[in-house]
């Protein structure tokens, strides 16, 4: 089948401030035959559109002065059947993703093929005439719960979509809680899509991966000369996130700075930018995660008690993957399906001894490190192989000893929280449940799992 023609008349506007990227882009663009402006900033983009005919906008993200959304939203104004492509390389393609729900054609993630990018530049072109709409800005009413991404049964995942649906239309604040690789994330996506804000951004911000001075800067923002390398306006992720959900992960790991710093953010709304002076009001819902026993960094002066209790207005705990062995079966027929597709093979039954030892092993990644083992068999196998065997997994799951695998127990994580909490509400399960972000039904559930009485460490409930 023969490519459509290509419109040489067509004139497309590349917005970036990386220039080196605009010279490489625009040099293929203009050996396709496609007229090319090319503007350094969203400010720059405005006035060019402006000023000539321009039939598709290629736009970062992020840019100064005007951001790829601000002008997204401007074009989508004033030049309906202009169609948008976002570029992304900052932060999570989710960012992108967003911005189609507000119009745009589609989105490139950098570094992007340039084959790829033409086809997209084609076809966006080809859909003119018909303009993008976006989605409505607010929320229809009575919409469908969502929660198809959470995979897993039992009464772990019934409490968690409960709490979900319950939170997600307010502007509480929301702490998830769990270890590394149980899906702290998608809940907090699960939260942004179900409320009213699900038509704006979702920024993920991962605390632990930047320093403190540029975790700082990523958050608020800066002024050009506010450091050394500072050599323009930059918004930071509040600014980007106006309207929509911010996901701080790992909050655990900030400095006592940003601390002071968050508080002020959540208590009034309102920041400046890193070297300003210009108050800059943000309405932002916060969702924020952690691994780690906030209440010891508490006790230890680590993490202020007031940001905390401001963080935990709901919260919601994720067990790990060992104390929910039977969702194993689950996940691995939904990894298998989603890796099957995307690596042209068709492994679909489990060998039984295969699936003993995946609910043997401890799973110290949790469903992270199951998806990345699922997708190591997959990858493995040869075109025509349908049945998981030992030989297509990673050796450390499949040889684990049956004895070494940890029983959920006294050591757990979870049961050192919830004796923690029965203690400090003198076993009070209702008082328990509400700080745990659990079910008075499934705190009895545990309690009675862990071998617990209302009291705490197996103490009766009301001796000391």
């Amino acid at each position: 089948m023969t490519a459509p023609a290509i419109d040489q008349s067509a004139c497309v506007l590349i917005a970036d401030d990386e220039l080196n990227l605009c010279q490489v882009v625009s040099t293929v663009l203009r050996k396709e035959g496609y007229r090319v402006l090319v503007a350094k900033d969203g400010e720059e983009a405005l006035a060019l559109l402006a000023a000539d005919r321009v039939d598709l906008v290629l736009t970062d993200v992020i840019m100064r002065k005007v951001s790829g959304v601000e002008l997204l939203r401007h074009v989508r104004d004033r030049y309906p059947a202009t169609p948008v492509v976002m570029m992304t390389a900052y932060g999570t393609i989710k960012t992108a993703v967003d911005a189609i729900k507000l119009g745009a054609f589609n989105y490139l993630a950098k570094p992007f093929d340039m084959e790829e990018m033409k086809e997209v530049v084609r076809a966006a072109l080809d859909s003119r005439g018909q303009p993008v709409t976006a989605a409505p800005e607010s929320a229809p009413s009575g919409p469908a719960f969502i929660f198809d991404a959470i995979v897993g049964q039992g009464p772990w995942r019934e409490e968690v979509a409960r709490v979900v649906q319950k939170v997600a239309p307010s502007r509480a604040t929301v702490l998830i809680r769990g270890e590394s690789g149980t899906g702290k994330e998608l809940i907090a996506r699960a939260i942004h899509a179900n409320s009213t804000r699900r038509t704006r951004p979702f920024i993920a911000v991962a605390c632990a991966a930047l320093s403190s001075d540029l975790l700082e800067s990523e958050l608020f923002g800066h002024e050009r000369g506010a450091f050394t390398g500072a050599i323009a306006q930059r918004q930071g992720r509040f600014e980007l996130a106006a309207g929509g959900t911010l996901f701080l992960d790992e909050i655990g790991d900030i400095s006592p700075n940003l601390q002071l710093k968050l508080l002020r953010v959540i208590q009034e709304r309102e920041f400046e930018r890193v070297g300003g002076i210009k108050t800059i009001k943000v309405d932002v819902r916060l969702i924020a995660a952690t691994n780690r026993d906030l209440e010891r960094a508490v006790r230890l002066g680590h993490f202020r008690e007031d940001l905390y209790y401001r963080l935990q207005v709901v919260q919601i705990h994720l067990p790990p993957l060992r104390e929910r062995p039977d969702d194993i079966p689950v996940l691995v027929a939904h990894f298998l399906a989603k890796y099957n597709r995307e690596n042209g093979r068709q492994l679909g039954e489990v060998n039984p001894e295969v699936m003993a030892a995946l609910a043997r092993y401890p799973w110290p990644g949790n469903v992270r490190e199951l998806e990345n083992s699922v997708e190591h068999a997959v990858v493995m196998s040869d075109g025509d192989t349908t049945v998981v065997t030992a030989d297509l997994l990673p050796p450390k799951v499949v040889c684990f000893p049956e004895a070494a695998a940890p029983a959920p127990g006294p050591e757990g994580p979870r049961r050192t929280q919830i004796v923690r909490e029965l203690e400090a509400a003198d076993g009070d399960l209702t008082r328990a449940a509400a700080a745990l972000g659990t079910s008075l039904r499934s705190l009895r559930h545990l309690v009675h799992k862990y071998g617990l009485s209302g009291g705490g460490a197996g103490r009766p409930r009301g001796r000391r």
